[in-house]
């Protein structure tokens, strides 16, 4: 699998929050049916078959034709990241990119809810690793851009995870979710 770099048809096709967790459910645990996601989702399958389709008619994912039978369709993901690196593309497609940014929040809401309505199973040295921290810094853009590169550099150290990931025994997935946001709130100056 690679990266894939969107475009403004890409964008517009993941502009859907289902769409979005449809997409990092397939990467993330490997090929599965619409009625495995919808039930993972809590929709019904019909909306799932549907925007499965519109996913591989962008070209996010595609059916799995080595699983399943005449019954059963399966699909996966066909790329392992989805960047942005065209800096027009808000500007081009404001309403697509709103919903693809409110796609990925969403999903990154719901993965910490259900992790941290796990926190009391886990065992105690994965209790004592879980870490939700944030840190208020006074950045230029220059500044967010040349964190971020620095914050990805040290991630790539790691074992990135996907269906068939070699790991260590005691490996289990983590999900480090970064948020490098500006501050709607802020006026600019500091509080009294």
């Amino acid at each position: 699998m690679t990266d894939v770099i969107l475009d403004a048809k890409g964008l517009r096709a993941l502009a859907h929050p289902v769409r979005v967790q449809l997409t990092g459910l397939l990467r993330m645990y490997g090929p599965s049916t619409a009625t495995r996601l919808a039930e993972r989702l809590g929709i019904v399958s019909g909306a799932a078959s549907y925007h499965l389709r519109q996913l591989a008619s962008a070209g996010f994912v595609a059916e799995d034709t080595e699983l399943g039978n005449a019954r059963e369709r399966w699909w996966r993901a066909v790329h392992r990241v989805t960047r942005i690196e065209d800096e027009d593309l808000a500007e081009q497609e404001p309403e697509a990119m709103l919903g693809f940014v409110r796609g990925v929040a969403a999903a990154h809401a719901l993965r910490t809810q259900i992790a941290v309505a796990a926190y009391p199973a886990l065992p105690r040295p994965w209790r004592e690793a879980l870490d939700m921290s944030d840190w208020i810094l006074r950045l230029t853009p220059q500044e967010a851009v040349e964190l971020d590169g620095e914050l990805r550099a040290v991630i790539e150290r790691y074992r990135q995870d996907g269906p068939g990931a070699d790991a260590p025994a005691g490996a289990e997935r983590v999900s480090l979710v970064l948020h490098l946001l500006p501050d709607p709130a802020a006026d600019g100056q500091d509080a009294a």
